[in-house]
């Protein structure tokens, strides 16, 4: 149940984070906007961190598969591509968009069993769910 819930509350703040991400650049610019959220959002974790227990962040160096240490570099990436997309698609179409992307990439990443993924079985149900998905921001797009 907590899963659930915690999904339905990131997408509804990533939502947001993006009308106030884009309107942030709208203002200043894309790159300032970015190093904004990466550095409130570092600053968040610093807190959290010495208020909830301080573990030792020596244990990132120990960190089995170095390239997941880059989820920070994709995530300044997923700010600007989200910044761009609202700014061009507003916020709806935008996030459609960005959730059929990232339901397709994160079935591809379990058939394929990648990134230390467990290996899923292709299941025709999961392919028909994502034309379902495609089908309906063709149906919310439509004039």
């Amino acid at each position: 149940m907590w899963g659930f819930l915690s999904a339905l509350i990131s997408g509804a703040l990533m939502s947001i984070q993006g009308v106030f991400n884009t309107n942030v650049t709208k203002q200043t610019s894309l790159w300032i906007s970015t190093g904004w959220v990466q550095f409130s959002a570092f600053l968040v974790c610093v807190a959290a961190w010495l208020f909830t227990g301080r573990e030792s962040i020596g244990a990132l160096w120990q960190v089995e598969n170095k390239y997941t240490l880059l989820g920070g570099v994709i995530g300044a990436f997923i700010t600007i591509t989200v910044i761009r997309s609202m700014g061009s698609l507003g916020p709806a179409r935008a996030v459609m968009l960005i959730v059929i992307s990232q339901l397709a990439v994160a079935y591809l990443i379990e058939l394929m069993g990648l990134f230390g993924v467990e290996k899923a079985d292709f299941q025709w149900r999961k392919l028909l769910g994502m034309l379902i998905c495609i089908a309906g921001v063709v149906i919310f797009k439509w004039k």
